[in-house]
């Protein structure tokens, strides 16, 4: 049951973030459009709720209560992005906003973009450890709380992850407008800048 509800959540929350777009800016009623959007975070209280109940029922924690919590967690943490983004999207196809800005190259842009992603993964994974360890005390020592703790283990590496993403574009940040030296690594070798060969320029000045 809880992973059917976070899937409806999910759901829920995209089919809420399209209703209210379309309402500010096809059906020109801002104030419905609010209404529908702070209808979002009820999604994760009602997650939180059965989450508790199905524990207070005597359910053994297991990952489906560490998965919920993680969710509940990168929903607050990230949500409020993720609805800005899109709503400036929508404006700038439909209301003649201004183009939303895109990731940096590199440079000190790149390099505020990352730590500006890696502070927003952080925040999430910081709620997502948060709730689990209330998790943890409020089943207390009557159930076993391995998997909970394996969430929170989890969490921390997707917070060193994205530190160390960061970290690499301050070190090594490029120039400003020219991929990073990270960029250039994982980008495919078919998009990689060829090196011109003797024969290339040689069919170059014919």
């Amino acid at each position: 049951m809880i992973v059917t509800l976070i899937i409806a959540c999910e759901v829920g929350f995209w089919v809420l973030l399209a209703a209210g777009l379309a309402l500010r800016y096809l059906a020109r009623m801002p104030r419905a459009s609010v209404a529908v959007l702070l209808c979002e975070p009820l999604l994760e209280v009602v997650l939180l709720v059965v989450t508790a109940v199905d524990l207070k029922h005597g359910a053994q924690p297991d990952w489906k209560h560490g998965l919920a919590a993680v969710y509940i967690g990168f929903s607050a943490g990230m949500g409020h992005y993720l609805v800005t983004r899109a709503d400036a999207w929508v404006a700038y196809r439909f209301a003649g906003g201004p183009r939303p800005s895109r990731t940096p190259a590199g440079g000190v842009a790149r390099m505020a973009y990352e730590w500006r992603t890696a502070g927003r993964f952080t925040v999430s994974a910081l709620l997502a450890i948060a709730l689990l360890q209330a998790a943890i005390w409020y089943v207390g020592g009557d159930g076993s709380t391995a998997s909970l703790r394996m969430w929170q283990g989890r969490m921390l590496i997707v917070i060193g992850v994205n530190a160390v993403i960061a970290l690499s574009y301050t070190l090594f940040p490029g120039k400003d407008g020219e991929p990073s030296l990270l960029d250039r690594f994982l980008k495919p070798p078919s998009d990689r800048p060829r090196k011109h060969t003797a024969e290339d320029r040689t069919l170059t000045r014919r």
